[in-house]
């Protein structure tokens, strides 16, 4: 590593996405806000003074610079709506609005940078397809962070490689799959968590369950945890075993039918919802009394911050071998199941894994957590990839 400007580093930490509003999200699941707030809050600890740049405004400890929603706020008004009913009612309307207040934001951003506010700027949200056609009218050296694969849709395909040479932050090694081998990586940061937010809780021995929390999408494989849990209660038929599913599902969301199609008829006495779980005591809770956490996720998991936050619980996680997760869990802390070619074979195997899964004690998982992912080695990490980059520009700029 270079070594570090002795001045504190001015960084804008911009998360473009509507989500990070305080009047948004506490109602939706939207981690890459929670973790830029973690970011914000305490890397004036690593010599980094940020600017949290954002759409509206947040709780936080330092500077928030938010967009202009007047517009925004006027067309709300106009049709009786919040910006959930909006977005669950006329999903198209909600992101178009949405996109205009992001390129907002990003451009004034960009305009702050080049004349001088910032050393840094660090675009950190799936938006910032919109920031990358732009980063060249900056004069400051611009990060990117992406936190879904990158070959996840087509947009993403298409533009993200065209910019590989720009500064580049991986939340894992498998998330760089989906860009050119020649990508411009500037570091690697895995998610963290503060430790003192999670503790463990003693197993529900009375009742005992798997446990489910997440977006309960298809992409989430919810359908084949169901699936693998009727497959051991039937060979099990003296001791069968709950699942517990926690998230958010969409079944008021516009075009949306997972809910209602492939996990509402199958829920029952030992297959059960438990509700959008918000607060961050009640999911440690949830997490840590379950014998295990289920995550059955069909594509690439750029990373999984249900795994750590269930690890953290001292919870055990089955996992289907996607993206992240096999570089996340190993056999200290989980159990990775490689996904079959249809849904009944792979929650077949989830099924034969679930009694060994349940073996794996609480104090190795939450070993594996402190080991690896807590909020303070998320911090250090990510301050060195911010000193390391603008120490190499600075280096550059003396140089010619």
């Amino acid at each position: 590593m270079k070594k570090p400007p002795k001045n504190s580093i001015k960084l804008a930490l911009v998360v473009p996405h509507i989500f990070l509003h305080k009047d948004i999200i506490n109602n939706v699941i939207f981690s890459p806000g929670q973790l830029a707030l973690e970011l914000a809050n305490n890397l004036k600890d690593y010599n980094v003074d940020v600017t949290l740049c954002t759409p509206g405004p947040v709780n936080c400890n330092v500077k928030n610079l938010t967009a202009d929603l007047s517009d925004f706020n006027i067309e709300l008004k106009l049709r009786g709506d919040t910006y959930i009913s909006l977005l669950k009612k006329h999903p198209f309307t909600f992101v178009s609005l949405a996109r205009q207040v992001q390129s907002e934001l990003i451009a004034d951003v960009y305009s702050r940078a080049n004349k001088g506010d910032f050393d840094i700027v660090h675009i950190y949200t799936n938006e910032e397809d919109t920031a990358l056609h732009f980063a060249k009218l900056c004069n400051k050296p611009v990060l990117f962070t992406h936190h879904d694969p990158y070959n996840f849709m087509a947009k993403y395909k298409s533009v993200f490689p065209k910019y590989k040479n720009l500064n580049w932050i991986s939340v894992s090694y498998a998330q760089r799959k989906g860009m050119p081998k020649d990508t411009n990586w500037v570091g690697n940061v895995y998610h963290g968590l503060n430790p003192k937010d999670f503790k463990i809780y003693k197993k529900d021995s009375k009742a005992p369950y798997l446990a489910y929390f997440g977006r309960i999408v298809p992409q989430k494989g919810v359908h084949l945890a169901i699936k693998a849990v009727q497959i051991y209660n039937k060979q099990n038929q003296n001791k069968p075993m709950r699942l517990k599913i926690a998230g958010k599902h969409y079944a008021d969301y516009k075009n949306d039918t997972y809910w209602q199609k492939q996990i509402l008829p199958n829920l029952d006495d030992f297959i059960t919802y438990e509700g959008f779980i918000k607060d961050t005591k009640q999911k440690n809770m949830y997490l840590s009394k379950a014998l295990a956490t289920i995550m059955p996720s069909t594509f690439e998991e750029p990373f999984g911050m249900v795994a750590i936050e269930s690890l953290a619980s001292g919870t055990p996680v089955l996992a289907l071998k996607s993206g992240a997760l096999p570089e996340i869990i190993d056999n200290t802390c989980g159990i990775i199941i490689k996904q079959s070619k249809n849904d009944t074979e792979t929650a077949k195997n989830l099924s034969q894994a679930i009694n060994k899964v349940i073996k794996i004690s609480p104090e190795a998982c939450r070993s594996k957590f402190i080991q690896n992912y807590t909020a303070q080695k998320m911090l250090s990490s990510y301050s060195n990839c911010v000193s390391d980059l603008l120490s190499q520009v600075i280096f550059e700029n003396i140089s010619n």
